[in-house]
């Protein structure tokens, strides 16, 4: 155990000037005969996307200030996580560089720099080049964040995009790379990947409308009017959203469209542009499938037959047939599929965990060894169709981000990078297991835990307790330099690897989807229960932590097993379900019904949902302390819902622990987007923790 001191001493509200108190105005709304009442809904900005209400601004911003005077006794504890934190990061830092035709590709980190700045080389020898520096390109921004960068098939230019405010609009610019100036700025819309033409004529991107739906794909021909740029697809389902890829040989663009539970692709050729999209197969409600190619086949991934998937071929010539390559099993759950020169790479998970079979094309196939028996693996950046050698990344909760590259010829993984952390790393200091835990319906609930050596088994340690649970996002077993701070204070830190995840097979997922949603919150309960009953901690001695969909399960066990948590900590939180489930105006309503249930048209829905969503189900009974974070620009989870919720529970709570609601006023969902400015922000969410549990 370490001695590392905690270096603060708790906050307490009778040592803080009152709390903001929202206005309570009626509103209510009626819906299958239910009214539900809405006291807050005053602070939706009737002019939203834009937020220029002063009364709602100036209460964000009491809220804030209540949040800093909260966490000012704390700041030293900050600080000293923080310097942590930052003495665990290489400050220059680089990635491996990797062939892309000509070039030599990397990034890196200047020492002090928020952001990164991108090179390249030729493979035959020369200078490094920069391509685009984000540090200047972030300056007199906020909140900055890099989209997507596409080099030109010709290696001439640069299609680069940029987020300034956190609302997920980028803007697309083209860069000539032999002046290092962009020529054109293509849209201010976009979201997702963009695709060159194989003549470096054309980009190909997608735009968002003004309910942040990526609705149309357009291909701009450099030189021409940006806005006059010729649509290739316009989605006309308000529930589905566009993106764009490319096959791994770069003969198709990909356009795909799709909600959380149906896929539809259309295929339109590099060499031209022009050409009619071709249909690979119509949509089905709740079919699934991706594409690549290779040697003129379509390689098809897909859950047409098995929920665990299986992989098919098809002639392009005739795109909806289908023949099996692989047929789907029970046992293994196909999560990826790249068709290369060579090889089909194959990402699978077998009993949760990850796996990378490599097929040739004449039907053998391997496995990768890998070194540990619980680990995370993927395939890394291959842009090449005909690589030597795969790159392959790796990494577990007791060891740091490893870069790999395969040799297929001898099955042999050689180490290219493994995570430096200039402060020093001692992996036998910390122990790692993964537990099943029972469920109350008999599922039985995987759990990665790490922890330092000597931990106590006998419930008086804290415990940090993470999940996600839903939209079939597993969460990995992987390293964070950020956690070495709780584990040199005590903690033991855990991943509930819950329903709604797909950490155990897509039906896994489809256990805790929409009308199966309360096996989700369950799980996490169970998961709790079942760690107090292996000694890791005991009631009161958790601190719980969740974002966006896992911000709302920190706000459904909030109010379920209030006595479990000595900390909650909730970010960007989706705790309105209700009101946003029935708000079709609202960006990401429709495509997210198959997720959560209809409540407009479903009777059924609206009464689970209204049976669990955190806003209406506050109690008057006691709660635990609460962090809750929003962004004010963010698209998916809108500001109002946390602070909603905050105001509620504010109001309704029959004790007074520490409640803070903390709105960044300049950035979206994933918080503020410097590396050192997240840092600080993780540094918080910890210090509150750490004092909450003592």
């Amino acid at each position: 155990m370490s001695d590392t001191p905690s270096a603060s001493t708790p906050t307490t509200t009778a040592m803080l000037p009152p709390p903001p108190v929202a206005a309570v105005r009626p509103h209510a709304t009626t819906a299958h005969g239910v009214t539900i009442e809405d006291p807050y809904h005053w602070l939706k900005d009737a002019g939203y996307p834009k937020v220029e209400d002063a009364e709602i601004l100036d209460y964000l911003k009491a809220e804030n200030a209540y949040f800093e005077a909260a966490m000012a006794p704390s700041a030293t504890l900050v600080d000293t996580l923080f310097e942590e934190m930052k003495g665990r990061l290489k400050q220059d830092d680089a990635s491996v560089p990797q062939v892309d035709g000509d070039y030599l590709y990397w990034w890196a980190f200047q020492t002090g720099g928020q952001y990164r700045l991108w090179y390249r080389r030729p493979v035959a020898g020369g200078p490094d080049e920069l391509i685009l520096n984000e540090t200047a390109e972030a300056a007199g921004h906020d909140y900055f964040r890099a989209g997507t960068l596409a080099i030109s098939p010709d290696t001439r230019l640069l299609a680069w995009s940029a987020d300034t405010s956190g609302a997920e609009r980028f803007t697309l610019k083209i860069r000539d790379l032999a002046t290092g100036s962009d020529i054109e700025t293509v849209s201010e819309v976009v979201n997702g990947g963009v695709v060159w033409s194989a003549d470096s004529a054309r980009i190909a991107y997608a735009e968002v409308n003004d309910n942040w739906r990526t609705f149309r794909a357009r291909a701009h021909r450099l030189g021409d009017d940006p806005t006059a740029a010729p649509t290739l697809y316009e989605e006309p389902d308000q529930g589905f959203r566009i993106g764009l890829g490319r096959t791994q040989d770069r003969k198709y663009l990909l356009i795909g469209t799709g909600d959380n539970q149906t896929d539809e692709i259309r295929l339109v050729p590099t060499a031209d542009f022009d050409a009619a999209p071709l249909l690979v197969s119509p949509r089905q409600v709740e079919r699934q499938y991706s594409v690549d190619h290779a040697h003129d086949t379509l390689w098809i991934l897909t859950n047409d037959t098995h929920v665990n998937f299986r992989i098919a071929r098809a002639d392009p010539a005739t795109p909806g047939e289908w023949t099996s390559v692989i047929e789907g099993s029970d046992q293994v759950y196909l999560t990826g599929l790249t068709s290369f020169a060579k090889h089909l790479v194959i990402a699978e998970r077998v009993e949760g965990l990850d796996q990378i079979r490599l097929r040739t094309y004449a039907g053998d196939d391997h496995r990768i060894a890998f070194p540990e028996a619980s680990y995370t693996a993927a395939l890394g950046s291959n842009p090449a169709f005909d690589p030597p050698l795969y790159r392959i990344g790796y990494t577990s909760m007791v060891t740091p981000v490893t870069v790999f590259d395969y040799d297929p010829a001898t099955d042999t993984l050689e180490t290219l990078k493994v995570q430096e952390i200039p402060s020093g790393y001692d992996a036998s200091r910390y122990a790692t297991e993964r537990l099943m835990v029972p469920a109350r319906d008999g599922a039985s609930i995987p759990v990665s835990i790490v922890y330092p050596v000597g931990f106590p088994r006998d419930g008086s340690g804290p415990l940090f307790l993470y999940a996600y649970g839903a939209y079939g996002h597993a969460i990995p077993p992987s390293f964070s330099t950020g956690r070495l701070s709780l584990l040199d204070r005590g903690f033991a830190f855990a991943i509930a690897h819950i329903r709604g995840g797909d950490d155990l097979g897509y039906d896994w997922y489809l256990q805790g989807k929409a009308t199966q949603r309360w096996n989700t919150f369950h799980d996490f309960v169970d998961v709790a229960k079942g760690l107090i009953a292996e000694g890791f901690a005991k009631p009161g001695r958790i601190a719980i932590n969740g974002g966006s969909a896992g911000g709302g399960l920190m706000g459904v066990v909030a109010n379920t097993d209030p006595d479990l948590w000595g900390a909650v900590i909730a970010d960007v939180p989706f705790v309105d379900v209700l009101n946003t489930m029935q708000d079709d105006t609202l960006p990401l309503t429709p495509g997210e019904w198959p997720e959560w249930g209809n409540p407009i048209t479903d009777k059924a829905a609206f009464d689970l949902i209204h049976g669990y969503s955190p806003y209406e189900n506050v109690a008057a009974q006691a709660y635990p302390p609460m962090l809750i974070t929003g962004g004010l620009n963010d698209p998916r989870v809108t500001y109002w819902e946390p602070a909603k919720w905050a105001a509620r529970l504010r109001a309704t709570r029959t004790n007074d622990a520490l409640l803070l609601l903390k709105i960044n006023m300049g950035a979206g969902h994933g918080g503020k987007s410097g590396r050192f400015d997240a840092l600080r922000e993780a540094a918080e969410t910890y210090a509150f923790a750490i004092n909450q549990l003592g």
